[in-house]
């Protein structure tokens, strides 16, 4: 006889038999489980296969929030999902615990980390785009490097001589500095009128710091400064 295979159990999203505080309830924690359970942040699609039709999937997310308050970690809005986070305050424990965090798995150069802004605001954007506002040549060596950690990838072609294909930032890019989506970035006209942010600022290398990781502006600054006869 061959193998005879089981016949899949149903899978109750509705939970329609159930009260509707228990119902909710069990939707609370089929959702916090997805999240927990998964090494990337969860996407509203994905989530809404385990609650029913009618649940509002925003309201659950502020009920786990709420519950969580207090807690050292938080849920997390980030790279159109949402993902679970140890709370900043508890980075230093973390890091005397067990040495985690004590140094940006993905570091990049200031020169880099100036690529990759102009990149986030001004997307798609070409290479020679890029070396064009620089006014030196951004090197193959630097678009490769930000492609391989994941923070940029190559997006439509240019309608321009040759079609040379721009480039965008990415899901790992978003995730990894804590923003949403590319909305969460500073406002440019806000930056400028603060003057945090400027062509000359960009230029000079000195930007602060804060600008890609998600946090204020005055927080953190780049302690180096591209050399202005140094390619990039």
């Amino acid at each position: 006889m061959g193998r005879r295979t089981k016949t899949p159990v149903s899978f109750d999203a509705e939970l329609s038999a159930l009260p509707a505080e228990l119902r909710w309830r069990e939707w609370m924690g089929r959702v916090e489980a997805v999240i927990f359970a998964s090494p990337t942040p969860v996407t509203r699609e994905v989530l809404a296969k385990v609650i029913g039709r009618d649940c509002s999937l925003d309201h659950l997310i502020d009920d786990i929030r709420a519950e969580l308050r207090g807690r050292p970690y938080e849920l997390v809005a980030v790279a159109g999902g949402w993902q679970h986070r140890t709370r900043k305050s508890f980075a230093e424990a973390i890091q005397v615990a067990t040495g985690l965090g004590t140094g940006d798995p993905k570091p990049l150069s200031p020169s880099e980390a100036l690529v990759l802004l102009c990149v986030g605001y001004f997307q798609p954007i070409t290479r020679s785009e890029l070396s064009a506002f620089f006014g030196k040549e951004i090197s193959r060596d630097t678009i490769g490097h930000l492609r391989r950690l994941g923070f940029i990838a190559a997006g439509p072609r240019a309608p321009q001589p040759g079609a040379p294909y721009t480039y965008v930032t990415t899901k790992e890019f978003l995730s990894h500095y804590g923003f949403d989506t590319l909305r969460d970035l500073p406002d440019m006209e806000a930056l400028e009128d603060a003057g945090l942010l400027s062509k000359d600022r960009l230029l000079a290398g000195d930007i602060p710091l804060g600008l890609i990781a998600g946090e204020d502006g005055d927080e953190a600054d780049l302690d180096e400064e591209v050399d202005a006869d140094d390619g990039i």
